[in-house]
């Protein structure tokens, strides 16, 4: 009988494809991939920790599977990713549940360890690595719907920005050979799928040295573009410190790379932009704004936006929030600051907002963006979009969804068309989250 591996993911994107990796790797060692819990010899769970609530649902969740060790007692569980690197030992030493623990640089180690946990050992690698990039690891999809899928470019962050953990957990910064992206893109379009997302922490900064040419950021998009007209582009995250014209001017160019940026501003106060690290002002993140609806006069906009960072005051406050109203932003991930151990912002500066006014202001924040949104899709009203269709709407069998090149959810009905196809759909209304329309 095969072995059977269970895989949990929270957090970012970045997790999802590591998950895959995961997978990937221990396929070579016996192990299939299972959805039920109940069946697995081995439980991974996948972990998050940009922020302490993130941890804290991991520590909820094993607790919840805490049943299943005494129901089989040669079950395993394990720690992978960014809080397995954060906590290390401690995570076995203060949960007797967990047999392994697993960094984000460590899963080609996986195998071993597994079989050092089978003989009765706790295993433990949280080795940081500056080379190490799966480049040459073909992950196993876990999505369901076969037409996007996610790839990753580069791993690691140099950006050292106050409040965030990211460097500590997954090392330093370096980017994958762009022949394997460009190989596992095209390995994705036979398969059929439509659509990728190029992630990295910070897309903007990748760069490839060859002994022939150096590669870019936009010379990567340029060719993954190039591969296929019919396949969708899109990528995850720009820095508005880094995000160049001429990438501006490669998305421009090409009409199946998405017109929609994320550009996390985090927030509107250039006093607190500099305590954050962040590297530009609130007037430098407006320029770049003006220059992407310069070059690309239809493209979409979303950010991140931290509040309640330490000294944080009302006016502080209310510049995020100006910001956030003149840049008018299609959607955003809002947070309250969450101090990180190790960070700089835990080793320089107190966190002294407190936690009440954090919620009255990220209340504030939602209620503005939840306008913005609402106006975006009144915009839409009227307009025609084409639309890749991902499958059917969550509400309706005789509808189906799909998303515009700009980053938004459409549902229509059917009318025989499969997932996968491109379809123009005219847009009729909207709810708060959706776009309602025909195909046309």
């Amino acid at each position: 009988m095969p072995k059977k591996v269970y895989i949990e993911t929270y957090g970012c994107q970045m997790n999802v494809v590591d998950s895959e990796v995961v997978v990937s790797i221990l396929s070579g060692a016996g192990y299939v991939p299972t959805d039920n819990i109940g069946d697995a010899g081995l439980i991974l769970i996948n972990t998050c920790s940009i922020r302490d609530n993130a941890e804290q649902r991991i520590w909820g969740r094993l607790k919840a599977i805490s049943h299943l060790k005494k129901r089989k007692h040669d079950v395993k569980i394990g720690i992978i990713g960014c809080m397995a690197e954060r906590l290390k030992e401690k995570l076995i030493e203060t949960d007797k549940l967990v047999d392994i623990v697993v960094g984000p640089d460590a899963y080609r180690e996986l195998p071993l360890l597994v079989a050092e946990a089978e003989a009765g050992h706790k295993a433990v690698n949280v080795l940081l690595s500056r080379e190490e990039t799966y480049a040459d690891i073909s992950p196993v999809r876990m999505d369901k719907n076969g037409v996007s899928s996610f790839v990753s470019i580069m791993r690691g962050c140099n950006n050292m920005c106050a409040y965030c953990v990211v460097p500590y957990v997954r090392g330093a910064e370096r980017s994958r050979n762009p022949e394997s992206i460009l190989k596992e893109v095209k390995d994705l379009y036979e398969l059929g799928y439509r659509e990728v997302t190029l992630l990295g922490q910070n897309v903007d900064s990748y760069k490839w040295d060859s002994n022939i040419e150096t590669t870019g950021f936009p010379e990567l998009l340029e060719k993954v573009a190039m591969i296929n007209p019919l396949l969708r582009v899109r990528f995850s995250t720009s820095h508005p410190k880094d995000i160049s014209d001429d990438l501006l001017h490669t998305i421009s160019r090409y009409e199946n790379i998405c017109k929609h940026i994320h550009l996390p501003a985090q927030s509107g106060s250039s006093r607190i932009l500099k305590l954050m690290n962040r590297e530009y002002s609130r007037e430098w993140y407006m320029d770049r704004v003006n220059t992407i609806r310069t070059i690309i006069p239809d493209c979409a906009l979303s950010t991140d936006m931290i509040t309640g960072f330490c000294t944080e005051t009302k006016e502080d406050h209310k510049e995020s929030l100006s910001l956030m109203d003149w840049a008018g932003f299609d959607f955003a991930y809002m947070f309250k600051y969450s101090e990180r151990p190790g960070t700089k912002a835990a080793r320089k500066y107190k966190d002294d907002v407190a936690e009440n006014i954090k919620s009255e202001r990220l209340s504030e924040m939602i209620s503005l963006q939840n306008k913005l949104s609402a106006q975006a899709k009144k915009n839409d009203v009227g307009k025609v979009y084409e639309v890749l269709i991902e499958g059917f709407s969550k509400r309706s069998d005789e509808y189906l969804s799909g998303r515009t090149s700009r980053n938004k959810v459409v549902v229509f009905p059917g009318g025989g068309l499969k997932k996968g196809n491109y379809v123009k759909v005219l847009i009729e209304r909207c709810t708060s989250a959706t776009l309602i329309g025909k195909s046309i």
